[in-house]
């Protein structure tokens, strides 16, 4: 529940229910006050008006009688002395609390109940009083009397009396004066802890999950249930949110860090080899220890291979720096992909046959395939991805070969790059483009090579708007693929936008 309706209800409930319950224990304390006055046995139900007011209900209830009496006196002078008559008032107030005593003289003439006229009869005064109107008894009864002559000449007085004191509505104010009180009270407690456990209960749990937070502590859970409604349950899902990106995010600094430290621990071992080699073929020249030209020569080549060697993995950690920023520099072009691939392929097998490496070359596009690509970082993904074969081919007798196709996909290009190496494992296959993933940790270490130019490949491609992939079998090689999307021009003079996504320097 939303909290602004909670303060609604709580606003209605701090009026409606003090209201009904103050009704309620107006009734209550009225039949309670009735029943200790022990006037309610004269009648079946509880009259509130001679409970709330009994003077005015009293004086009210009198002045009508008042006129019939007074009516009726016109056509019979002497119907007070007719019992039948007094009975009959005596009944019409029964109900109110009331009842009707006619003195003739000093003697009691006429009472339905003399057990009731006990504690009045000695405070009423006698004939001629003079009094108007109703008047109180010394012990607080209400009255009202009417003097006249009975048919001898004797005089008479007609009492009204009301059973109820004056003294029951000054009890009754007590009574819901603290009634009253104590539902305020009780109605503030409620609301009070109602909006204080939907409120302030989930902002202390919060402080505390927040508390773990601050902590490290990406694990703690809000013990309140998230799918509650309203701004409360937005708060818990917000955090919820927060932990689980602040725990992804921890979590992720953590394999960062571990990545470094294995990337530092690969690029010492990787560096140590060729500055080894330098070192030593270096001194083995200062020394004299190439005495021939010809030998001198062979050690200058191995010492430029292994600068090279170092060279390229300078490069390759500067790219992986680009990459960890997003800040790979992509100058997209239009290539006809028959003489793009065609020079790379000449570049290629130079290196290949130097090696003793045999490259077969097939393109199955039509001659106007264009794409739109970056040539020197798609040049990088074919050699990363040849340099990864040669390394791993194992065939020392010549029979090492790589094979090169561009098939044709309607809207896209794809190129499979394939060699007749040992093949990869089946578990390796979905990690071999994760970063510094190695499936052989002590043969890659032979080969060199940090461990990242796989996913260097993958983040290029996909910058491109392709995606690349790998199928192996152990002992039989790898094929590596990647698609690139095609360069369309329409009939308008309008092209598509073959690039979805590029990677922008920031």
């Amino acid at each position: 529940m939303r909290f602004r309706t909670k303060l609604i209800i709580t606003s209605l409930a701090i009026v409606v229910i003090p209201l009904i319950l103050a009704f309620g224990t107006y009734l209550a304390l009225g039949r309670y006050l009735v029943s200790k006055q022990q006037v309610q046995q004269h009648s079946s139900f509880v009259d509130y008006g001679m409970v709330a007011d009994p003077s005015g209900t009293f004086a009210e209830m009198t002045d009508e009688l008042v006129k019939e009496i007074a009516i009726n006196m016109i056509y019979n002078p002497f119907i007070l002395e007719d019992e039948a008559f007094l009975e009959e008032l005596d009944s019409k107030i029964e109900s109110r609390y009331s009842f009707i005593l006619v003195k003739k003289g000093d003697q009691i003439y006429y009472v339905a109940d003399r057990d009731r006229a006990k504690a009045v009869i000695n405070e009423l005064p006698g004939f001629g009083n003079n009094i108007e109107g109703i008047y109180y008894t010394s012990s607080k009864f209400l009255v009202r009397q009417i003097d006249f002559h009975f048919s001898d000449g004797s005089k008479g007085s007609l009492y009204f009396v009301s059973g109820i004191r004056t003294a029951f509505s000054t009890s009754l104010i007590i009574y819901m004066s603290i009634a009253v009180f104590l539902i305020l009270l009780l109605t503030s407690l409620l609301l009070t802890w109602w909006i204080g456990r939907s409120f302030f209960k989930p902002i202390d749990e919060l402080n505390i999950a927040m508390q773990h937070i601050q902590d490290g502590n990406f694990d703690y859970i809000l013990p309140t249930d998230i799918k509650e409604k309203g701004e409360i349950g937005a708060m818990y899902r917000n955090y919820e949110d927060m932990r689980l990106r602040l725990k992804e995010s921890a979590e992720e600094k953590i394999e960062r860090e571990k990545q470094n430290k294995e990337l530092i621990s690969n690029i010492s071992h990787d560096l140590k080899t060729p500055i080894t080699a330098i070192k030593g073929y270096s001194q083995g020249l200062l020394e004299g220890v190439a005495d021939s030209p010809d030998k001198q020569m062979k050690y200058i080549k191995i010492i430029n291979s292994k600068a090279n060697d170092m060279n390229n993995l300078i490069n390759e950690l500067t790219l992986y720096s680009s990459i960890d920023n997003n800040r790979i520099p992509y100058n997209f072009a239009k290539l006809n992909v028959a003489d793009y691939f065609g020079d790379c392929i000449d570049e290629i097998g130079a290196d290949l046959e130097s090696k003793n490496i045999k490259l077969n070359y097939s393109n199955l596009t039509a001659p106007d395939t264009v794409i739109v690509a970056d040539p020197e970082q798609i040049k990088r993904v074919i050699n990363n991805v040849v340099n990864n074969s040669v390394k791993y081919l194992g065939r020392d007798d010549g029979t090492g070969q790589i094979d090169i196709r561009l098939l044709d996909e309607i809207d896209s290009v794809r190129v499979e790059l394939e060699d007749n190496g040992k093949g990869i494992a089946q578990k390796d296959i979905p990690n071999i483009f994760d970063r510094f993933y190695r499936t052989d940790s002590s043969r890659n270490s032979r080969q060199g090579g940090s461990g990242i130019g796989l996913s260097i490949v993958k983040k290029i491609i996909e910058d491109h708007g392709g995606y690349i992939w790998a199928t192996s079998h152990e002992g039989e090689g790898t094929c590596m693929h990647f698609v690139l999307r095609k360069y369309v021009e329409y009939a308008d003079g309008s092209d598509t936008v073959t690039v979805e996504h590029t990677t922008e320097s920031t």
